[in-house]
């Protein structure tokens, strides 16, 4: 979910690969956030959202499937640069960037990110213990307890080490879904009494649901590969069961497609 100054996105995948790609891209923007606070409670949080990015990345041969995203997606702009209608120097921008992703991505080798999780004794205690509630206290992991109160030249150090394999992909993964959103323009839509039905003219990958930031209410989203369905909630108090909207709800409405799919 994106939130900005006058509008909250509610965003719906329609594929397995967006859903993926979506959670991953929350976790990187999780740990970015968590990286700021190096006081040992953010080093935990930093490391805990490390494991859990390797642990959704899996066995998945992540790398290559972005690669072939991005090499289509450039072979895509690559021949609307011809239409007299494109802006010339923000699509050079865009191909510029699906290049140096590229190059990121196949700089990277042909070792799988995760690797370290096996290979590393200390991150595959700490991962372990995680599944735990409370189970990475310092009695139960000393080591983890002593890195923890290493000068923050050491554990920064660390950190950044574990997470240099990921940032190509942290790169891949934003720039693709950005192209995703930014792939077709919002419309505004009225649901009235709380509930909105539409019938895209295509097939299409993501569903994101723009609601005003003063409007106390949230979308409960289902979609299929012929038609979207958004039944709005009201939040209300929180402590007690939320109720569908009623009147007059206004939104915008992004059905997302990136060529070749």
């Amino acid at each position: 979910m994106d939130q900005g100054a006058d509008w909250i996105a509610f965003e719906h995948p329609l594929s397995e690969r967006i859903r993926f790609l979506l959670r991953l891209e929350f976790l990187f923007a999780q740990y970015q956030h968590q990286c700021i606070d190096t006081s040992a409670w953010g080093l935990r949080s930093s490391l805990h959202t490390l494991l859990d990015i390797l642990s959704v990345m899996g066995r998945s041969d992540l790398r290559t499937e972005l690669l072939k995203e991005i090499f289509e997606q450039h072979s895509t702009l690559t021949r609307l640069s011809k239409r007299p209608d494109v802006n010339p120097e923000r699509l050079n921008e865009v191909l510029k960037e699906l290049g140096g992703v590229a190059a990121e991505l196949q700089g990277m080798g042909s070792s799988h990110p995760a690797m370290v999780l096996r290979e590393n004794e200390f991150l595959f205690a700490v991962l372990n213990r995680s599944s735990i509630p409370g189970g990475a206290c310092g009695f139960d992991l000393p080591a983890y307890h002593r890195w923890l109160a290493r000068p923050q030249a050491d554990t920064q150090r660390d950190l950044q080490s574990w997470f240099a394999s990921l940032r190509p992909l942290e790169h891949a993964i934003g720039l693709y879904l950005r192209l995703l959103r930014d792939s077709t323009q919002p419309t505004s839509h009225t649901a009235e009494g709380g509930v909105f039905l539409h019938v895209p003219q295509a097939s299409y990958q993501l569903v994101r649901v723009m609601v005003p930031a003063s409007a106390d209410v949230y979308p409960e989203i289902s979609a299929g590969k012929y038609r979207v369905s958004i039944r709005f909630m009201r939040l209300g108090d929180v402590n007690t069961r939320n109720v569908q909207a009623g009147g007059s709800i206004d939104f915008r409405l992004q059905c997302c497609l990136l060529s070749n799919h």
